[in-house]
């Protein structure tokens, strides 16, 4: 008899639950979209991608990584980061962070749901101590799910950015890129290592000047002595380096001896500013001494040339010759022993 009524029990319990999830309201788009990306459960971004793409990432092995997805919302909460969704409303989401007083606000343009479709169309607003923030760029994403297996996955994302040409905000972005702006340099502190036999002063500028001009050309020389003494310190083996691509400073990956990432591209070419600049005189292993020069090109009025070493004494030469100049060019700049 007991487990008579056991079974009764159980049939029940049953019929029941099988009673409330065909009552329960299915999951919309907009839920869905949500569940994907802050849903602090594993796995929801792979619940709603599509099955073709979810069989491509298996068999690229890159499904797992994507199971262990951290959810955007855990992110912000670490992060201090304030962060509230709706399922419901305008509003999509807002995210504020208390420590700036900046907040985001994500908005439902457009919910056209077709069927087995819903294209949601979202744009973005962004707020600092509670005033708007205007930017002529108007970035919308719409997201379109599509329902597969009685699910809403995410078929296609969609990007567009909305630039009105006349709108006063981008108006007054570009009149004020277009104005001139100084350049200011600050005294740099140069300590030569491998060999080398002071500390190097370079001295301050209030503006950087004209190209071609002589404070352009030492400003560029103290540039390259700059990375010269850092190169030496950074790669001891190697010490000074006589190429000047070596100190380039465009690279992939991390800094290493053959692209140190310590001048920019311009300077690392060797022509600049009407000057070549080269670098030669590396001896030893590693280095301990180097010389760097500047002379005029064919295609400048320049008449001048400039001439460096390891010491950090910058020289120039009246007739352009960088021989003559290393030879008895006079002293423009010293180091600092």
């Amino acid at each position: 008899m007991r487990k008579l009524l056991m079974s009764v029990a159980l049939i029940g319990l049953c019929v029941l639950e099988s009673t409330a999830q065909q009552n329960a309201a299915p999951q919309t788009a907009r839920q869905a979209l949500l569940e994907m990306f802050f849903s602090k459960t594993p796995g929801t971004l792979v619940k709603h991608l599509p099955e073709a793409t979810r069989a491509a990432l298996e068999k690229s092995g890159a499904m797992a990584s994507l199971q262990q997805y951290s959810a955007l919302a855990t992110q912000f909460h670490s992060e201090g980061q304030s962060l509230q969704t709706f399922e419901t409303g305008s509003v999509l989401l807002t995210g504020e962070d208390p420590k700036t007083g900046q907040k985001v606000e994500v908005t439902v343009e457009k919910d056209a749901l077709r069927g087995d479709q819903d294209d949601i169309e979202l744009s973005f607003q962004t707020y600092k101590d509670g005033q708007v923030q205007r930017t002529p760029f108007m970035p919308r994403i719409t997201f379109s799910m599509k329902q597969e297996a009685r699910t809403w996955r995410l078929n296609e994302v969609a990007v567009t950015i909305r630039l009105p040409l006349a709108d006063p905000d981008l108006l007054k972005a570009i009149t004020e890129k277009m104005k001139p702006q100084p350049q200011v340099t600050t005294t740099t502190m140069l300590t030569p290592q491998a060999g080398g036999t002071g500390t190097f002063t370079a001295q301050p500028q209030s503006s950087m000047p004209p190209a071609g001009s002589d404070a352009t050309v030492l400003a560029a020389m103290r540039t390259i002595l700059t990375a010269e003494a850092t190169y030496a310190v950074t790669y001891p083996k190697v010490g000074y380096t006589c190429t000047l691509s070596d100190l380039d400073g465009f690279g992939s990956g991390e800094p290493n001896e053959h692209q140190a990432m310590l001048i920019n591209s311009g300077l690392a070419s060797g022509r600049r500013y009407g000057f070549v600049f080269t670098l030669s005189g590396c001896s030893g292993a590693p280095a301990s001494s180097f010389h760097l020069s500047a002379a005029p090109n064919a295609n400048t009025f320049a008449r001048k040339a400039f001439c460096a070493d390891q010491t950090g004494t910058i020289r120039t030469a009246e007739d352009g010759n960088a021989s003559n100049c290393f030879a008895g060019g006079r002293v423009m700049e010293t180091s600092v022993r």
